[in-house]
């Protein structure tokens, strides 16, 4: 009776472990060789053996050896290495497209239907296209057990792809760093079966969460699918940004093109804070660091967001 092989986590397993077994394959031994020769030759030529010193004009065999055989050494790993990187870049026309974004600090997930995670999930056994976009800085996404690494550069399009072999759930990190809370910045890949993931995926009762009567309760769900909390603590903390403890209605002063004045935490405030970051920045803080979530939050939403504020009194 012959047990079944367990498959990989993604169709880039293979290639990947193959460049690098191969790779570490030849430094081990050339590692070993060049520590055993130069052992060899300590005692080989030591001064007893060898009281005047031997004179070499110099080998051409032994250059051309030492040339081509390391030319030939390179061109195998980069052959192999070549082989596991260029189907990375071969994305299949029936790629199933998730816009994947980064922002300081965490990972979200959008779906073709609307749905937006935290966690990213797929299907088993079914091409799956990550868009990649960064909000801010430079972030990296990387799912060790897929062999898959991408940087994700703000203004940049970039993208990943893969077909998870096995059904579970695998690390998902960002291994550029980012910042203050680059290493929170992680999540999980969780792939299913198809049928599965695609009762999953057509039911819409799980994109909006059971929201209590208590105030502010919907405006904390979106200040943390939108990572508000990386920036912004609730506790009185200085973050990146200033503390939401007691902010709104409070005297503030902010930095307006170049200028510090007065102003009153408000309504209007806060939706050009959110949409318009660098206009008045509050002093003590530096400028640039958020940038506009015009495209990212509505009215609706900030006013949510405004309601859970006014629930940190100090």
């Amino acid at each position: 009776m012959t047990s079944k092989a367990i498959p990989d986590a993604s169709n880039f397993v293979k290639g990947v472990d193959t460049s690098f077994e191969v790779i570490l394959g030849i430094i081990f031994f050339f590692l070993i060789a060049i520590t055993a020769t130069m052992i060899y030759f300590v005692f080989r030529y030591r001064k007893e053996k060898n009281p005047v010193a031997t004179q070499i004009h110099g080998s051409v065999s032994l250059e051309i050896i030492w040339t081509v055989i390391p030319t030939i050494l390179v061109m195998v790993m980069f052959y192999y290495g070549w082989m596991g990187y260029k189907p990375m870049k071969e994305v299949p026309d029936d790629a199933f497209v998730v816009k994947s974004v980064g922002r300081m600090w965490n990972w979200q997930f959008e779906y073709e239907n609307g749905k937006r995670t935290d966690t990213l999930y797929v299907p088993l056994n079914r091409a799956v296209k990550l868009d990649l976009k960064a909000l801010d800085v430079i972030h990296s996404l990387y799912i060790p057990s897929f062999r898959l690494k991408q940087d994700v550069v703000p203004g940049k399009k970039q993208m990943m792809w893969f077909i998870p072999g096995r059904e579970g759930e695998y690390d998902l990190f960002c291994t550029e760093y980012c910042g203050l809370r680059h290493s929170s910045m992680q999540t999980s890949v969780i792939v299913m079966p198809q049928d599965k993931f695609d009762s999953w995926y057509i039911d819409t009762t799980k994109t909006a969460p059971l929201i209590s009567d208590k105030p502010g309760a919907l405006g904390l769900i979106i200040v943390k699918k939108n990572g508000c909390l990386a920036c912004h603590s609730l506790d009185g903390s200085k973050l990146v940004g200033p503390s939401w403890k007691g902010l709104f209605g409070k005297t503030e002063t902010v930095i307006t093109n170049g200028q510090s004045r007065e102003i009153n935490v408000d309504t209007a405030y806060v939706i050009n804070s959110v949409y318009n970051p660098n206009d008045d920045v509050v002093k003590g803080f530096n400028k640039g660091l958020m940038l506009s979530y015009k495209n990212e939050l509505t009215e609706d939403d900030i006013g949510e967001i405004i309601e859970f504020m006014k629930t940190l009194s100090d």
